[in-house]
């Protein structure tokens, strides 16, 4: 007879063997260990993590909590059984969920990024059925640094976050508008139902966006420039039709025309940038760069007291191409670095020659964009390569007026740098930036050069007139040495001489820009014979050096 005891031991024994069962099947480790950390027990999860057998599926509990919920099929007790385990994973559900939101979703605007706006694109690609079409459009805001720079940053993040506002608000439930980098924003309109009601859609967009913003107790105006592609005229995918939107944008921002719809000559155009981007490259590489000099003559004696060193490039077939060709899109690229610092060691290799032909004195101006001259980082790199240099006292840094915005970098952090290694500084093609009054009063540059635009015919512009004497005024006051851009005619020349107190100037009058590489000092000799011609309307032009008439300097139109 079986007693109780052997019962309950039976049963014991049973469910000992089910445990023992379940938790070696179970999908997640368990592990049990003595207080002096000896391990007890541990299941074939715990000793092997990779996924075993099994589905698993993600379910919310009615609390809200996120649990992981996976099903085994065992054997035990002479039946086929299923367990259920059940773990917790809300933490790492919201860890994710917020990863994920914080990728697809711009945190300023709260708009899709890139990949989101990418995804959505392809999908309604993917989905188009013949003769549908659909719209994407490359929005850039202008200016955008220069409202950064005089306001401030958190002026500038209040005027993103209202500008997507205005984007967003008259959209359908199947548009989207991202974005997707800085100030640059994309809009999809799927699906367009014809050309008249994109165009419509396009200008009320723009007009929009020409409206003045109220930010910080500021009326600010920012205007916007829009480039458009269309599928499937302009593209059959995402990168192609955003990359032809961009053409188009920058054709827009070229002409401030507000918005522009992509056609196939700014394809072509498109492709004629991207090899020039490429030969930028390869010029680097190969230090294809070298500099062309301009004198700075003082026009009371016809003595050049500084030069200004101007980038050229020797393509790949010898033939040399002016900074208009390339300089742009160097800076856009931020190859423009590179350059500059090519340039620089040319104009110190050259040192030697100047001092023969000019005297000791004379200076060396470098260009430098504002882009730059707003970024520490090659500011001080360049700054190290002046100092190195062993002469940083005979360069002078010519850099626009963009550049000493109240609220820039270069001022505040760059500019007594400069000044601790006797390195000058220029106000390069002054009158044509965006500096204010109260932003002039905090420069210290020892020079300003009046732009071009100033003195051509100024013998015959008397508002052109009136503008020079306020400026010369302005320069007066500030203590800084002016320099007229541009001189081109005996007229501007003798107008400067009689009506201002101006000093000095450079331009073609005097000399186009010359190469320091042929020996027997032929172009300098030329520069000379051409400053007494005219005649006798001027002075010949003299160096400061010991060999004022036998300068080692050569040279080419």
């Amino acid at each position: 007879m079986i007693s109780r005891a052997d019962v309950r031991g039976a049963t014991s024994a049973c469910r000992a063997a089910l445990l023992d069962a379940i938790l070696h099947s179970l999908p997640v480790g368990v592990t049990v260990t003595a207080g002096d950390g000896r391990l007890i027990l541990a299941n074939e999860a715990a000793a092997d993590p990779a996924p075993r057998g099994g589905t698993g599926k993600i379910l919310r509990a009615a609390d809200g909590r996120a649990l992981m919920v996976a099903d085994r099929r065992v054997e035990a007790l002479g039946e086929r059984l299923t367990v259920t385990a059940a773990v917790d994973i809300t933490d790492r559900v919201r860890t994710e969920e917020e990863l994920l939101r914080r990728v697809s979703y711009d945190e300023l605007t709260g708009l899709p990024t890139r990949r989101l706006v990418q995804a959505h694109v392809e999908d309604a690609l993917a989905r188009a059925r013949s003769g549908e079409r659909l719209a994407l459009a490359f929005i850039d805001i202008d200016n955008f640094k220069h409202i950064n720079d005089f306001y401030s940053h958190a002026a500038g993040d209040a005027l993103l976050a209202e500008f997507a506002r205005r984007i967003v608000a008259p959209l359908r439930a199947t548009d989207m508008a991202a974005r997707i980098s800085g100030d640059e924003f994309v809009l999809v309109l799927d699906p367009i139902a014809g050309a008249e009601d994109l165009v419509e859609a396009v200008h009320g967009l723009t007009e929009r966006l020409a409206q003045p913003f109220y930010i910080e107790g500021f009326e600010i105006f920012a205007s916007a420039s829009l480039g458009v592609s269309i599928y499937p005229d302009h593209g059959g995918d995402y990168e192609t039709l955003r990359r032809n939107a961009d053409s188009a944008m920058y054709r827009a921002k070229e002409g401030r025309r507000g918005a522009v719809f992509f056609d196939l000559a700014m394809g072509r155009a498109l492709t004629a940038r991207m090899e020039l981007e490429q030969r930028l490259r390869l010029a680097i590489r190969d230090q294809q760069f070298f500099c062309a000099f301009q004198p700075k003559v003082d026009i009371r004696t016809c003595e050049v007291i500084g030069l200004e060193a101007l980038v050229r490039w020797r393509d790949g077939h010898g033939e040399i191409q002016g900074p208009a060709s390339f300089i742009s899109l160097a800076i856009e690229l931020g190859l423009i670095d590179e350059i500059t610092h090519q340039v620089l060691a040319q104009a110190t290799a050259a040192l030697d020659t100047i001092n023969d032909a000019f005297g000791p004195d004379t200076t060396v101006s470098i260009n430098i964009a504002a882009r730059q001259a707003d970024n520490p980082v090659f500011m001080r790199s360049f700054i190290a390569a002046l100092r190195a240099t062993e002469r940083p006292h005979r360069f002078m840094l010519e850099v626009t007026e963009d550049a000493f915005m109240a609220k820039g970098r270069f001022q505040a952090e760059i500019l007594p740098l400069l000044r601790e290694i006797g390195v000058g500084v220029s106000i390069d093609d002054f009158g044509t930036g965006y500096s204010s009054l109260s932003a002039l009063a905090d420069i210290t540059a020892d020079e300003i050069k009046i732009d071009r635009s100033f003195i051509t015919d100024i013998h015959l512009r008397p508002r052109s007139q009136s503008v020079l004497k306020a400026i010369e005024s302005l320069g007066t006051a500030l203590g800084m040495t002016m320099i007229a851009e541009g001189v081109e005619t005996f007229e501007e020349l003798a107008y400067l001489q009689a009506a201002t107190r101006i000093r000095y100037a450079q331009g073609y009058y005097f000399s186009k820009p010359i190469f320091l590489e042929d020996a027997g000092g032929r172009a300098f000799d030329a520069l000379a014979s051409r400053a007494g011609a005219d005649e006798g309307r001027r002075a010949p032009l003299s160096s400061r050096g010991p060999q004022a008439n036998r300068a080692r300097i050569s040279g080419r139109s």
